[in-house]
């Protein structure tokens, strides 16, 4: 067995789903955003604010070599959303020991889960739906050559996290 590293947008269930998927290998589940978190004593947020967002890619990129690179050869890692964009973090997704899985949500589902989240997502806080859907689409066409990196796409429309869970299993 392998490393496994799901990638994807904000809201596309790599934490739920990951938890759920740790709970089915019995591997142990890492979500890098808390690691940051734990690292910087800080919230993501406050790192933005205070630092901005090229120290915060910085601290991510260190973060995630450091749990890469940590001999543990099996855990569920969720990336954050633009973890694969920076400092060729993709390239994590490719190596020989690890199976990546970006979970692909269709756009309509991501802007409407988003619009639920806005309150504990600053950089969404301000926006109306509109705003959100087109901030969205061009987020995610941004970045979805990153993501497609992974190893497999998974297109988890409106799939249960046990559901996403089974066919990452059985790509396994």
């Amino acid at each position: 067995m392998k490393k496994i590293l799901l990638c994807g947008y904000m809201a596309s269930g790599k934490t739920t789903s990951g938890k759920l998927l740790a709970a089915t290998t019995g591997f142990p589940f890492i979500d890098l955003d808390a690691v940051i978190v734990q690292k910087a004593g800080k919230t993501i947020p406050e790192i933005f604010e205070q630092h901005g967002e090229i120290y915060f890619r910085k601290l991510e990129h260190a973060c995630l070599k450091e749990i890469m690179e940590s001999g543990n050869s099996k855990f569920v890692l969720a990336l954050g959303g633009g973890t694969p964009c920076y400092a060729n973090n993709h390239l994590y997704l490719q190596q020989q020991d690890v199976a990546s899985f970006y979970l692909q949500v269709p756009l309509p589902l991501l802007t409407s889960r988003l619009e639920t989240e806005k309150s504990t997502r600053p950089l969404l806080a301000h926006m109306d739906t509109a705003a959100l859907a087109e901030f969205t689409a061009i987020h995610v066409f941004e970045r979805s050559y990153f993501y497609t990196q992974a190893t497999h796409t998974i297109n988890t429309g409106n799939n249960t996290p046990e559901q996403i869970v089974n066919q990452v299993m059985s790509l396994l």
